[in-house]
């Protein structure tokens, strides 16, 4: 491993600081037991080498591998497509700004997948500062790489397409090997995340039953604070060639569980070739078997598909991780092999936000594309802050997360508040057309010219900095109505992701804006 890739490594996530400094120094380091991982929503190699490594270099020294926490994804966002009930075309075009020429031109598996894609990773926080601050080894922000399963409208112009409207600056890839095709972009996206090209990717798969999933290197979504539904231990993908199906299935699952260091795993799923109509493959099958492994998830969608999710564990209980195997073949010979395990958290939880202590004000802000989906998203955060049942811990919480993890959009609000109470009390009259001074808006669609302060100045990011620490509310809630995107001066923190409503969308038929 040359100077290069450890740096590329350890600024990615993907390396601890006291691994980095020993491989560079050349002093001894003693490596943690790997833990590997798998997310609210997301390696080894198509032989038994991982990717990017000489493949000499695991017979000379595995230990260099097994050992060194290298090769460790998250899987921190899970989001299912949820067609229209009734069965309609529908989609909310508006929201991403396209017109209804722009919008017809998609399709509707396309419509359908960009709406899940962005739901996912504004779901895991990851579509304000969060996203920004996604890094790789040479500074680039907004690195996530986007690649989707299956031959979709268009082909391999969504993905690019996709990555335009969300600006996501990774690789794009689009994945169409049959059944196997989520499978088989999983793989390249474990490729592309160590190779440095992208600090986290997402994978998605249109059509009923498909949806998306983000991943991340395990030690970057520890640090970060991100949710872990599993834990990625190993992928393979190949074909049969001129061998008989069984001997494929063989290697493939021996290369996975050598990739893994494993010799068996607790579950084992596998999907039937494409064409039977009772097997669900791809993305429905990969979220059946991560609720396998993650304690409190709904059971399986299917009968007779392994054990139930598990049950919570006892902090103090000493079993050892469970780990599953999906395979999924397709009816030409291409297979895709993939090895999770259920994440035990090694430490103490993040805690949540404590409680509010209420004896200070708090910058509450929100955007959205259009003045009604700005009306519509607060009324959905007013809904959230009055649920008694699942009310967010802190005010400060809900404004720390709404400034972070959300992207700044044209329609602006901003309110200063010290009580939860009173915060959804003004959320609820601006939803319901009630002026109230306190409730500043802009809309910012016909804004000419630049906002007050250049944004991608490294002098934008530390002055704003300093307002915030300063808690200069005014002068950031004035900037905000401006035009400027405040949230780039307040840095992510390791606190827990608190999940809240997502933007509002107002779907329409698409043969009303035909």
């Amino acid at each position: 491993m040359d100077t290069r890739e450890i740096l590329t490594r350890f600024k990615g996530g993907t390396m601890a600081r006291d691994q980095a400094v020993a491989l560079l120094t050349g002093t001894p380091f003693d490596a943690p037991t790997p833990q590997p991982v798998v997310a609210d929503s997301t390696g080894a190699t198509a032989d038994s080498t991982p990717v990017g490594r000489n493949p000499h270099e695991r017979a000379a020294a595995p230990e260099a591998i097994d050992d060194s926490g290298v090769d460790r994804y998250a899987i921190t966002a899970l989001h299912a497509c949820a067609p229209s009930a009734d069965g309609l075309d529908v989609f909310d075009a508006e929201f991403f700004g396209l017109d209804a020429e722009d919008a017809a031109r998609l399709g509707a598996q396309e419509r359908l997948l960009l709406e899940t894609v962005w739901q996912m990773m504004e779901k895991a926080g990851q579509v304000g500062a969060r996203l920004d601050a996604l890094t790789t080894a040479h500074g680039s922000p907004r690195a996530v790489s986007v690649h989707l399963a299956g031959a979709v409208g268009s082909g391999g112009a969504l993905a690019g397409r996709l990555s335009a409207l969300i600006d996501l600056r990774g690789p794009s890839h689009c994945v169409d090997s049959g059944a196997t095709s989520f499978l088989s972009a999983l793989h390249l996206a474990l490729r592309t995340l160590r190779a440095g090209d992208c600090a986290a990717a997402v994978l998605a798969e249109a059509g009923s039953g498909g949806g998306s999933i983000l991943v991340k290197p395990l030690t970057a979504a520890l640090s970060s604070g991100d949710p872990v539904l599993a834990v990625i231990r190993a992928s393979a993908a190949g074909h049969t060639g001129r061998e008989g199906p069984a001997h494929a299935d063989a290697r493939l699952a021996g290369q996975a569980r050598a990739a893994a260091d494993l010799e068996t795993t607790d579950i084992i799923v596998e999907e039937g070739e494409a064409g039977d109509a009772q097997a669900a493959l791809g993305f429905p099958a990969f979220a059946r078997t991560v609720r396998q492994l993650t304690p409190g998830a709904p059971p399986p969608g299917r009968d007779g598909h392994g054990v139930a999710p598990p049950q919570r564990r006892d902090p103090q209980s000493s079993e050892p991780a469970r780990t599953a195997a999906l395979r999924v073949r397709d009816a030409s010979g291409t297979s895709g092999y993939v090895i999770l395990e259920e994440h035990l958290p090694t430490g103490p939880a993040t805690p949540a936000a404590a409680p509010d202590a209420e004896d200070r004000d708090e910058l509450f802000l929100l955007s959205a594309p259009t003045p009604r989906h700005l009306t519509e998203t607060a009324r959905l955060i007013a809904g959230r802050l009055t649920d008694r049942a699942d009310a967010p811990p802190s005010l400060a919480a809900v404004a720390h997360e709404l400034r972070i993890g959300r992207a700044a959009m044209a329609c602006r609000l901003a309110v200063t508040v010290r009580h939860r109470g009173e915060l959804a009390r003004l959320l609820e009259g601006f939803a319901e057309g009630a002026e109230d001074p306190a409730v500043r808006h802009a809309d910012l669609r016909k804004q000419s010219g630049r906002p007050p302060l250049l944004e991608e100045l490294e002098e934008t990011g530390a002055y704003l900095a300093a307002l915030w620490r300063g808690r200069h509310l005014e002068a950031l809630t004035r900037l905000w109505l401006e035009g400027v995107d405040v949230s780039r001066g307040e840095q992510p923190t390791s606190q827990q992701l608190l999940v809240l409503p997502g933007t509002a969308m107002l779907r329409r038929p698409q043969s009303c804006d035909a």
